[in-house]
């Protein structure tokens, strides 16, 4: 294995429950990677206090901030060159990552969804409202999948799933609890998996 660990930046908008995991799993050594950054456009969401309580350097930063998105878009381009961030994880970021950002980050933008993709992905499909849909479907099982992020919702390459059950009597809340427990397995799992491929395709 190589010596070099990834450089990481996380995005964040919520509790950052699949960020703690991903760090839990680089703590443990089960990923060559590290976080450098946690960016959330949020200033008081669980994902920067944790950073911060980590000493991961956090920075909020939102497109109401900047006199037009053009600036918000390079302002988290330059974040992301100070930092030197080879891979951008997603982890509850609730916004769309900018087409400049993708473009500058082609397949090295890692997205969780709390659905077996590309069932029930797209826009509007975030959180509960993906837990709503499956139950509405009728749908016997539901999952995750982690996939890389392209300019449009939820379309990116797939790189692993993870299926869960839809037990009878399941509410949208308790099916969200079963998939995000899957979630922080199936993510570091996912992460590993990504970094040993660009390890792989990078040597000589």
């Amino acid at each position: 294995m190589t010596d070099h660990k990834t450089r990481l930046a996380v995005f964040c908008s919520g509790t950052g429950s699949n960020f703690k995991a991903l760090h839990r799993s680089i703590a443990e050594k089960k990923i060559n990677a590290e976080f450098l950054i946690c960016l959330s456009n949020r200033s008081t969401c669980g994902a920067i206090h944790y950073a911060r309580e980590n000493g991961i350097p956090a920075i909020q930063m939102a497109e109401n901030q900047y006199s037009d998105y053009d600036s918000f878009t390079e302002a988290m381009l330059d974040a992301l060159k100070i930092y030197r961030i080879e891979y951008i994880i997603l982890a509850g970021y609730m916004r769309k990552v900018p087409d400049a950002v993708v473009d500058a980050y082609r397949e090295r933008i890692v997205n969780i969804h709390p659905a077996l993709l590309p069932k029930f992905g797209g826009e509007g499909m975030y959180g509960i409202n993906v837990h709503k849909a499956v139950l509405a479907a009728g749908e016997s099982e539901s999952g995750a999948t982690v996939h890389m992020v392209d300019e449009e919702y939820d379309r990116g390459r797939i790189v692993l799933q993870q299926k869960v059950p839809v037990l009878p009597g399941d509410t949208p809340e308790t099916l969200a609890l079963r998939v995000l427990a899957c979630e922080h397995e199936l993510y570091p799992r996912a992460l590993r998996k990504i970094l040993e491929e660009m390890n792989a395709s990078d040597a000589p």
